[in-house]
């Protein structure tokens, strides 16, 4: 069975930090894109990171540039995401997605339609 499975969200002052796990089983982890996206209630599912467990290429959102960083642990098929620098607009709830045979997310990441597996989220709400 097919699972994703992320981990670590939480409520934090604006200014902190928090890392997110996103834990994959049942599928082969090489050459595999994993996408980071979040929702706000009300709003689009938007992308924020991904990564290729291929070459470890990486792709950001204009708006997490400097602030998050997305790594991969091929080896426990765990992809976490580092959030600092958090603000109240990064309140959402975020989802990791996965999309088999992608060695590299460059120049263009899948898109949303592009995933085949999502997790269930977990809660990042950021205070002011």
């Amino acid at each position: 069975e097919v699972q994703l499975v992320e981990s670590g969200g939480a409520l934090v002052q604006a200014g902190g930090s928090l890392r997110l796990s996103c834990v994959a089983s049942g599928f082969p982890f090489e050459n595999v894109a994993i996408g980071w996206f979040r929702q706000a209630p009300g709003k689009a599912r938007e992308d924020v990171s991904h990564i290729s467990s291929g070459d470890g290429s990486t792709y950001y959102a204009d708006f997490v540039k400097g602030r998050f960083t997305i790594s991969t642990d091929n080896a426990k098929s765990t992809v976490y995401l580092n959030m600092n620098s958090l603000k109240p607009e990064d309140t959402a709830r975020y989802y990791c997605a996965a999309a088999r045979g992608f060695r590299t997310v460059r120049p263009t990441p899948p898109g949303l339609r592009g995933y085949d597996y999502w997790g269930q989220g977990t809660q990042v709400t950021v205070s002011s």
